[in-house]
């Protein structure tokens, strides 16, 4: 505090301006007569509030005259649809009056996600992230001090210390909410799940269902993709694409052969949208509540308490089944 106090008088007395470079460490060592650590102390404090920002090889520089909220988050997405959406306002509406916000997209590229970390780890208070990848992240995620780490969506593994995970538990979901559904599924011959093998998620879905199949002795079957061929006259679906587009080809396939949908053929979908709502009469869907994810994130900076919760999938049950 004693360095933040001296960064401020300068600041104060106009001897540093807006992107002008700070005194070298060992200027500040100097003058102030403390240690290399603890001025580097003093310098991330300040970097994490925004107020000086620092760049490799040349130094830190000044970035803001004054510090306007106490937090500063670093929200990082795997990408943008109406899911993290709902993630983000949630998180922005629930924080916005007690932090800074800025968003980044890793897109699932590691490298990205690697070099969003390492460049940005003493700029922040705090770091949200949604995961999602090939790779292991837990390296990188370690980097983060974990009172600064909050992980949504996906419980990673390997992680230290005491740190905040929201998360959805998509093996136990998928098992539960067709246990919910049993009285509708009386009525279909066979199971059949819709598993694009790109997905993340797909082994922890193929998991559920198979276990949900076998408890209750269904017959079942996991595809990659609809295929008219495959399809049978009392199939009841579960689809997870993340564009929908296996919804669709199933209701196409349904009004080219006269059947009907909710009778002969059922389909559940995962993740509720407002056209699922009304399309075909309505669809039913296993939906996380994804509000509530990014509610809960922005509490567990606000409350400065580590929080593991999983965010239960409920079930809407519509004219589909």
């Amino acid at each position: 505090m004693q360095l933040v106090d001296y960064i401020m008088t300068l600041i104060e007395e106009e001897k540093l301006n807006i992107n002008d470079r700070l005194p070298s460490l060992n200027q500040l060592t100097h003058t102030l007569k403390i240690s290399k650590e603890t001025a580097l102390k003093g310098l991330n404090y300040l970097s994490e509030k925004g107020i000086i920002e620092s760049e490799y090889r040349k130094g830190y520089y000044l970035k803001r005259i004054k510090q306007h909220l106490p937090y500063r988050v670093c929200l990082i997405l795997d990408k943008m649809n109406i899911l993290r959406d709902r993630v983000y306002q949630s998180f922005l509406e629930t924080i916005k009056d007690h932090a800074d916000v800025e968003v980044f997209f890793h897109h699932h590229n590691f490298r990205v996600f690697e070099k969003l970390i390492e460049e940005n780890l003493n700029n922040y208070t705090h770091f949200v992230i949604v995961t999602f990848f090939r790779e292991n992240p837990a390296d990188v995620l370690n980097k983060i001090p974990p009172h600064k780490r909050i992980v949504i969506d996906h419980l990673e593994r390997g992680l230290e210390g005491e740190y905040s995970c929201i998360y959805q538990d998509h093996r136990s979901d998928i098992s539960d909410a067709l246990s919910e559904l049993l009285p509708q599924l009386e009525k279909y011959k066979r199971l059949v799940l819709v598993a694009p093998p790109e997905a993340f998620h797909a082994k922890d879905l193929i998991e559920g269902f198979e276990s949900f199949a076998t408890r209750y002795d269904k017959e079942h079957t996991v595809i990659h993709g609809v295929d008219e061929k495959l399809v049978k006259k009392g199939d009841a679906f579960i689809t997870f694409d993340r564009y929908d587009k296996d919804d669709v080809d199933i209701i196409r396939m349904v009004r080219k052969k006269n059947w009907q949908l909710g009778k002969d053929i059922g389909l559940i979908s995962y993740n509720d949208t407002a056209v699922k709502e009304v399309l075909e009469n309505g669809i039913t869907v296993i939906s996380s509540d994804f509000h509530k994810m990014g509610r809960e994130a922005a509490n567990a900076i606000l409350n400065r308490t580590a929080v593991t919760l999983r965010d239960p999938a409920r079930v809407i049950v519509r004219n589909s089944l």
